[in-house]
């Protein structure tokens, strides 16, 4: 790997800052809020953000880089499949948990649900990523999908990966903004334009996502950081076909070799997946 010292950075710092994150995520809601619980209460509301930041943004992330790792290029390419759709899987879960918890808080305290922009863009996201998965485990998973199939969809799956992971990001901060607006206020506390402790400590947390999610973007984004294709072992087999003297499997093979290079060609999305 080209500047592999380079990456080992960004991904230390990566997995760092999402770390500390999930920690500040947590921080907040037992020191600043009401903690933790599930009893239709602020507690049980607390969950919303703590879920968001570790499997939405966290988990998610990781999952997004997952195939960037070089010590990783030696597993077979299926497995590396199914981590990558495992670590989606439990990020989508905890987001839709998440979306529960606020959802019971809001029926509790009889409070209308989906009015702001953040729950609007908020389940978008959360179908989209949905989405994004059946269509990553149906195109790419299954074994009979045709090879041209997944190349053609490949493009896409990229694209809205990155675009939901961003869009995640960005109603990361709408909610934080939005729950500092209506808990820093007088005359429980000083507000939020005050910029009391709990405002300083979660704007932080809001630039650690932030560049957690431009490292990710970053790393997924280089060319040189990709998963090499696989090689086949074209001299091997011919060689054994020299061996035996048969021209006319040295002809299948040479067609069956062209064949297999156009397929891992189109077979690319398999490899070089970000999402």
């Amino acid at each position: 790997m080209e500047r592999f010292w380079l990456f080992l950075v960004f991904l230390g710092s990566a997995l760092l800052l999402g770390f500390l994150s999930v920690v500040f995520a947590l921080v907040w809601v037992l020191r600043y809020r009401e903690g933790l619980g599930w009893n239709g209460g602020s507690e049980e509301f607390n969950w919303h953000p703590v879920l968001v930041v570790t499997g939405f943004v966290f988990v998610q992330g990781i999952a997004i880089i997952v195939y960037r790792l070089p010590w990783t290029w030696k597993c077979s390419k299926l497995l590396m499949k199914y981590i990558h759709a495992g670590l989606h899987t439990i990020a989508l879960t905890l987001a839709i948990i998440a979306l529960v918890a606020v959802f019971d808080f809001h029926n509790a305290k009889k409070i209308p649900n989906m009015y702001s922009l953040h729950s609007w863009i908020g389940l978008i996201a959360v179908i989209l990523y949905a989405l994004q998965l059946v269509l990553g485990f149906a195109v790419f998973l299954l074994p009979f999908t045709p090879v041209s199939l997944r190349a053609a969809v490949m493009p896409l799956h990229v694209y809205s990966g990155l675009f939901i992971f961003g869009t995640v990001i960005a109603t990361a901060f709408m909610g934080i903004t939005e729950k500092l607006l209506f808990t820093l206020k007088p005359p429980a506390s000083l507000p939020y334009s005050a910029l009391p402790e709990e405002a300083v400590f979660v704007n932080i947390l809001g630039v650690l996502i932030l560049v957690f999610g431009a490292l990710v973007l970053w790393m997924v984004t280089r060319p040189h950081w990709k998963r090499p294709l696989e090689q086949s072992s074209v001299i091997e087999q011919h060689s054994e076909g020299r061996l035996k003297g048969e021209d006319s499997t040295m002809t299948d093979y040479s067609s069956e070799a062209a064949a297999r290079k156009r397929n891992l060609n189109l077979d690319e999305a398999g490899q070089r997946s970000t999402m």
